[in-house]
């Protein structure tokens, strides 16, 4: 009797061990995706600052030219104040799924705004030729390409990430740590997808 008491006991403590360590592997796995997407995050952030960093010195270049074209210009300095501030927001918490909708939004307005004054520039041809306006331009494009492999980056770690947190047993593990949701860095509208065309 006393020996089937013992394996008892550890056939109990086993399973209790491997139950914590079960948890413990979980856990870990979810941390790791999440630190992942937040550092995809990290690398669309850079490219982002760095977007919104050539966007006054474009509107300041193209100021001298479209003298009769404020609202526009002013329009794109206003939806880059806006991308910018939601991309802070992003940064502070990438796991925040409202502060990722309000970016996608301000992110297409200013792609929106900033393609209207790629169109009124073609109208220019002083500011077309402007050799400072050009290095802009091609500086923003390459960008955008960037910003475009970024958001790749993040959407691969965020369904990851996800996917990891939604399958069984993951999803316990999950639940009983908090580990929310990530939201995607999807464009929703289709004029969106593409990065503003620059030709000259």
């Amino acid at each position: 009797m006393g020996s089937l008491l013992l394996l008892i006991v550890i056939v109990i403590g086993a399973l209790a061990l491997f139950a914590v360590f079960f948890v413990i592997g979980g856990y870990n796995k979810l941390v790791t995706l999440r630190n992942r997407f937040k550092n995809a995050w990290a690398q669309i952030d850079v490219q982002l600052k760095r977007r919104y960093d050539l966007i006054p010195n474009l509107v300041e270049t193209a100021k001298g030219y479209l003298k009769h074209e404020r609202g526009t210009l002013e329009a794109v300095i206003s939806a880059r104040n806006a991308a910018s501030s939601a991309s802070t927001r992003v940064a502070a918490d990438p796991a925040n799924p409202e502060a990722m909708k309000q970016l996608i939004a301000a992110e297409g307005t200013l792609t929106g705004t900033l393609g209207r004054l790629f169109a009124l520039s073609e109208a220019y041809p002083d500011l077309k030729a402007n050799q400072t306006m050009m290095q802009l331009m091609e500086e923003l494009t390459s960008t955008e390409n960037k910003v475009s492999f970024a958001r790749q980056a993040y959407n691969d770690s965020v369904m990851a990430y996800n996917t990891q947190r939604e399958v069984f047993p993951s999803n316990i593990i999950a639940g009983m740590f908090n580990f929310t949701a990530a939201e995607l860095f999807a464009v929703e509208k289709p004029e969106e997808r593409e990065a503003p065309k620059v030709q000259f």
